[in-house]
């Protein structure tokens, strides 16, 4: 068993090998010298505090000999020979495989305008560590990108005592995968907090210690951070021969066309059979997490299909939000006003079934409910709008029936 990307899903995949009674060879691949580590808290916790950032390690190198796994870090794959099943380092090595796993995730994307090499990105323990050196008090930052990582970071620069401003293409921030009273409900908290949010607005180049907006306006800034989004990691699929549509093609199994290559997490689009096989790509923790360990029982000749529903959080200041499910997936709103103030706000489709949830609200307010959400997502349940909405009607009630 070989598997390509030591991050999130290809760590998880390597120990639930071993956890499914695997006993044969794994080999663990990562081009980054570090032991497999949680890339979520480089724009939270990592950035906000005073000490420069240090890996959440997933699994130690112990950890990893422990558990019988070659780990190979600071090594980038070169190429797949599918002919011969073998997969060449950058080094020259050749390592044979019988199954081959592809979880190479993806890579933040850069600004395609003048002046875009000042522009700094998040994606690895060593962009944060650069990133905490320049967040000083009284720095100006400028943020390129309202969405979740863009507004992760705003929060962080801000708590580090940042003077940050965000400068977003679209009409508001958080796009489309948040509804929009939620989104609203985030710019205001950012707002009460300092950090000035430029929406509708297109960058035309960055300078030496300014943006350059499209109506002439100068932002200016000691530090330019792009939080554009991300894209998939299929150079090596692509260069292979598989099949890339919006990352690499993979059935409901997580397979290639190729029976021996298997695909997950961020690098992969797969067809989801909760929403009526749409082919989707999800850049999510937890997405990461539970691809790698199913990839990994699929693997070994498991047959289901994957069907575990979306789930997405963020935090910032003292606010968590949680998506469970697709919201551009409804056609229906349904919102629940529970008594502490809080709105859950529920997607259904044409046929009344439940196909999104998504809330806001400080810590952990919102866990519980968006989880139970996410349950009736995953049962397919169509409940009544009216009870849907009566916070008197417990969701697990609901669930049950």
């Amino acid at each position: 068993m070989l598997l390509i990307g030591a991050g999130e899903c290809g760590a998880r995949a390597a120990l639930a090998l071993r956890e499914a009674g695997h006993d044969g060879p794994v080999t663990l691949v990562g081009a980054e010298d570090e032991a497999p580590y949680e890339r979520p808290p480089l724009s939270k916790a990592a950035l906000a505090g005073g000490a420069e950032p240090q890996p959440a390690t997933i699994a130690d190198r112990a950890r990893l000999a422990a558990e019988g796994i070659a780990f190979l870090s600071g090594v980038a794959v070169a190429a797949i020979d599918r002919a011969a099943r073998t997969a060449v380092l950058a080094d020259g090595r050749r390592l044979a495989y019988d199954r081959l796993l592809l979880a190479t995730g993806a890579r933040a994307r850069r600004l395609a305008l003048p002046g875009a090499e000042h522009a700094h990105l998040l994606r690895s323990l060593a962009d944060a560590r650069a990133l905490h050196a320049r967040l000083v008090p009284g720095a100006r930052v400028g943020i390129i990108g309202g969405g979740f990582i863009g507004l992760e970071l705003a929060a962080s620069a801000t708590a580090r005592g940042c003077a940050v401003t965000v400068v977003e293409m679209a009409p508001r921030v958080l796009g489309r995968a948040v509804p929009e009273p939620i989104a609203a409900l985030v710019a205001a908290r950012h707002r009460a907090a300092g950090v000035r949010l430029i929406c509708a607005a297109t960058v035309a180049a960055i300078e030496a210690g300014a943006i350059l907006l499209g109506s002439g306006e100068r932002v200016g800034c000691d530090l330019v951070i792009a939080g554009v989004g991300a894209a998939p990691e299929t150079a090596l699929a692509e260069a292979a021969g598989l099949t890339v549509e919006n990352g690499v093609r993979v059935d409901g199994r997580l397979a290639t066309a190729d029976p021996a290559i298997f695909a997950a997490g961020d690098c992969c689009s797969f067809p989801h059979p909760l929403f009526g096989g749409r082919r989707i790509r999800l850049e999510s923790w937890r997405n990461a997490q539970d691809q790698g360990a199913f990839a990994a029982r699929a693997m070994l000749g498991a047959a289901e299909e994957f069907a575990v529903p979306p789930w997405f959080w963020s935090d910032q200041y003292d606010l968590t939000l949680q998506i469970a499910g697709l919201p551009d997936a409804a056609e229906r709103e349904v919102v629940r006003e529970r008594e502490d103030g809080v709105a859950l706000r529920f997607g259904l489709d044409a046929a009344g079934r439940l196909v999104a949830a998504a809330a806001v609200g400080p810590g952990d307010a919102v866990a519980r409910d968006i989880r139970l959400a996410e349950m009736m997502i995953a049962a397919r349940a169509a409940p009544e709008p009216g009870r849907l909405a009566d916070p008197a009607v417990g969701l697990k009630k609901l669930l049950r029936a």
